[in-house]
């Protein structure tokens, strides 16, 4: 195969008329691009608010959960605490009725040998 060499490819130059009519072009060409930039910045800018006030809902959306998840945390301590004070009191009244429950099973027993030993000696 034989090598082509490529053509060099060269864009027409614009024709400037005088150096008025070229600062003309430039200003109008800062001026466009300045509009462009003042675009490119508002919607920047509205973006960044955009995303700030979201941001801010979404804190406050956490705020409001972890308060109230604090809130049931305490909420279920107290329960529990309000629990093992159940328990301590149930504790106590079993030993009580079970000491009860003792006493009387002696004092039926000691009647009971009362009536059997009256009993016989009839």
């Amino acid at each position: 195969m034989k090598k082509v060499a490529k053509k060099k490819v060269t864009k027409p130059k614009k024709v400037v008329k005088g150096k008025a009519g070229g600062a003309k072009v430039k200003k109008d060409e800062v001026a466009v691009l300045k509009r462009g930039m003042a675009k490119v910045k508002r919607e920047s800018n509205a973006k960044i608010k955009e995303l700030e006030s979201k941001v801010k809902e979404v804190t406050e959306g956490l705020e409001k959960k972890e308060a109230e998840l604090n809130r049931v945390k305490e909420e279920a301590e107290y329960k529990n605490k309000q629990l093992a004070a159940k328990d301590v009191e149930m504790e106590s009244y079993k030993k009580a009725t079970e000491e009860k429950i003792i006493q009387l099973e002696a004092k039926v027993k000691e009647l009971e040998g009362k009536a059997v030993g009256s009993s016989g000696m009839s």
